[in-house]
């Protein structure tokens, strides 16, 4: 028997992340939250960077309010470019973040956090031209790298190896990617 899970409010927005669930960063669950303890209907199961394993344990509600960073000195992915203090913060404490191969990073546009759209493969990147162009870009222009780069996006699939992390830039609206694989 499937029990049906109660949500009594509606899940927080994080516009950053605009659609978790779809991205599968947060799941329908039972569990109580490590933070609040409440037992919600969904957790987050994204990376968790904090000395105790949390992973599957929080509820999105704590990741929005910032309390589950607080808590265990937390945070949800990692910024490798430059962008004000406020966003960051925003961006690494209070919106749930995505599983890679590798080390995932938040990408920047117009000097803000881009929105997480979610994995992509060839085809998802061939109807966004400019998200083709920045994984593109990231793999090589040489002519050389240029053969790489296209057999290696031929080759992405949205759910499998390599793969790429599909944006979209909240100021200009741009879609962005970067590429993955183990």
């Amino acid at each position: 028997m499937i029990r049906s899970l109660a949500v009594t409010e509606p899940l927080p927005e994080f516009p950053y992340h605009p659609d978790p669930v779809a991205t599968g960063a947060v799941v329908p669950s039972p569990a109580e939250c490590g933070c609040c303890g409440r037992a919600r209907g969904y957790v987050y199961t994204g990376p968790v960077y904090a000395a105790e394993d949390l992973r599957g344990r929080l509820c999105p509600w704590c990741i929005a309010n910032g309390s589950a960073a607080e808590r265990f000195e937390a945070q949800f992915t990692e910024v490798v470019d430059d962008v004000p203090l406020d966003r960051l913060f925003a961006i690494t404490q209070r919106t749930p973040g995505f599983n890679g191969w590798q080390q995932e990073h938040w990408m920047i546009h117009c000097g803000d956090g881009a929105a997480f759209l979610g994995s992509a493969g060839a085809a998802e990147l061939l109807e966004r031209p400019e998200a083709w162009a920045s994984v593109r870009q990231e793999l090589g222009d040489g002519l050389q790298d240029s053969w790489r780069a296209e057999q290696y996006l031929m080759a992405s699939s949205k759910n499998g190896q390599p793969t790429a992390y599909l944006f979209q830039c909240r100021v200009c609206g741009a879609h962005l990617a970067y590429a993955d694989a183990p």
